[in-house]
């Protein structure tokens, strides 16, 4: 007659195997044979996760970790909270683990994860500290520490962090790329841009015009920063409408290079490309057949700083004013909306929530300003959050709805230049603005983008912008009450 070990062997074939019926089947049986038998109880959560029952196999483990408490069922438990998101159950796990098991890498590592994901950071960076110096070549802990010293605004930790990565993977992509990121968020513009040319949106942007243009933007046509003075170059959107907007600063610095420059920006941001120059020649607005279209030489946007060379503080090339609005366009829309005497200011609180969920806020946090006597606040959201609108318009008669009504970049930065002043999210809208030297104020996340660097005091990137930082992770009305003592100066 079989034991229950070799029952439990049995079953535990059958798992490795795939037979997952059957071995749990088996593991019942050996159950029968020994109701307390935490092995057993283990492999079933084991089993469970497998079929993705996670609350069933939090169950199992459960009752394997109070039959026998050891390193090993403790990180079953982790996995299974971590498969089903239960941070929280291994944060309360920190007192034991560091009691019984302050050597185990694995669970140092998972109580670290546990923390990054309840957004506790600094605890999140203890237990990785912790976890390195058993561990110290473990490339995932340096990863997530980079990310968490970034948020945190450590940004020099971060970029040494990154270092590491790259020595333990000297090829990885993804490590490059955001040490990319680290690098520009210290302006260490030199080294950062060389290794931003592994973003993947250039990838992406190179590849569709491979593909939309076969025979004119094939891989050897790409422009690496050679002499194109009597060349043509073709330069194309990448990213989002922030993106271009910042980048197009270029535009005209690349002009005194070349012979010839076509530039394909997204559709909505054509009207606005038409009005501002730049030293565009050629403004391209949707698909051109190829047949209609020659040039010598191509590039993505985003890449202009690093082919340029440029270096300092020259990547800050035109801190304000180098886009302008359609004159005919604005006075249209100051006699419709701005013919009035009261302080106006334009307001956004949502950009594009598939990037970036935490740089939303509600509409209904700008209250406090709203009912500063002597404003009148104009919406400029529009598709995704514009339903926020009615929030406000329902309840103050000092808010306009502007933002149903604009339709491209052209009538947007038309409307914007009636304005004393903007109050928006970190959005395109806020590069609209510093473009047009309009003045902005920014509020940021407590996660800051790269490109407002680790001194929020001076924004390198447009003169007319200040930055307003959330001093807790989530807290807007912080950033709201900073706002209105600043916008009670200016309307006194």
């Amino acid at each position: 007659m079989p034991t229950v070990n070799d029952i439990i062997n049995i079953g535990f074939s059958l798992q490795q195997d795939g037979k997952l019926d059957e071995a749990e089947n088996a593991y019942i049986e050996a159950l029968k044979l020994g109701s307390e038998n935490a092995e057993v109880f283990n492999l079933m959560g084991v089993l469970k996760l497998q079929q993705n029952d996670v609350p069933k196999a939090l169950e199992w483990v459960t009752k394997a970790l109070e039959v026998h408490p050891c390193e090993y069922f403790y990180e079953t438990y982790f996995q299974t909270c971590i498969r089903g998101r239960m941070y929280q159950n291994i944060a309360d796990c920190e007192s034991t683990i560091m009691k019984t098991y302050p050597k185990s890498f694995s669970l140092l590592f998972n109580l670290a994860l546990a923390f990054k994901n309840l957004k506790q950071n600094k605890k999140a960076i203890e237990y990785y500290d912790k976890a390195l110096k058993i561990d110290p070549a473990s490339f995932q802990a340096w990863f997530n520490l980079a990310h968490l010293y970034s948020v945190e605004g450590e940004c020099k930790n971060a970029v040494s962090a990154l270092k590491i990565c790259k020595k333990l993977k000297p090829k990885d992509e993804d490590t490059e790329y955001f040490l990319s990121i680290a690098l520009m968020r210290i302006k260490d513009y030199k080294n950062g841009l060389k290794y931003f040319e592994n973003r993947l949106c250039k990838k992406t942007a190179v590849a569709l015009q491979e593909k939309t243009y076969p025979h004119l933007a094939s891989s050897d046509k790409l422009w690496k920063g050679e002499n194109i003075k009597n060349k043509s170059i073709f330069v194309y959107f990448e990213a989002g409408f922030g993106d271009v907007i910042m980048f197009s600063r270029y535009l005209p610095l690349l002009k005194k290079k070349c012979k010839k420059l076509i530039f394909y920006p997204q559709k909505p941001l054509v009207p606005l490309f038409e009005t501002s120059g730049l030293g565009i020649d050629e403004l391209i607005e949707g698909y051109i057949p190829e047949s209609h279209l020659d040039f010598d030489v191509h590039a993505p946007l985003l890449s202009l700083p690093y082919l340029l060379g440029l270096k300092g503080e020259r990547v800050f090339a035109y801190p304000e004013g180098y886009l302008a609005a359609n004159e005919k366009l604005k006075e249209e829309y100051r006699e419709k909306y701005f013919n009035n005497d009261k302080f106006k200011i334009g307001i956004k609180w949502q950009g594009n929530t598939y990037y970036d969920k935490d740089r939303v806020l509600p509409a209904e946090a700008f209250s406090p300003l709203i009912e500063l006597k002597g404003t009148h606040f104009y919406s400029f959201q529009t598709f995704e959050g514009s339903e926020e609108t009615k929030k406000l318009t329902e309840k103050y008669s000092n808010v306009t709805d502007i933002g149903s009504e604009l339709i491209d970049f052209g009538q947007t930065a038309a409307a914007l230049s009636n304005l004393d002043l903007v109050i928006c999210n970190d959005t395109s809208l806020a590069h609209l603005a510093g473009a047009l030297g309009i003045p902005c104020l920014v509020m940021l996340p407590w996660e800051v983008d790269w490109r407002w660097h680790d001194n929020l005091k001076k924004c390198d990137w447009y003169d007319s912008i200040k930055l307003y930082r959330q001093k807790t992770n989530g807290d807007w009305n912080g950033v709201i009450e900073e706002i209105k003592e600043e916008l009670e100066k200016l309307l006194s």
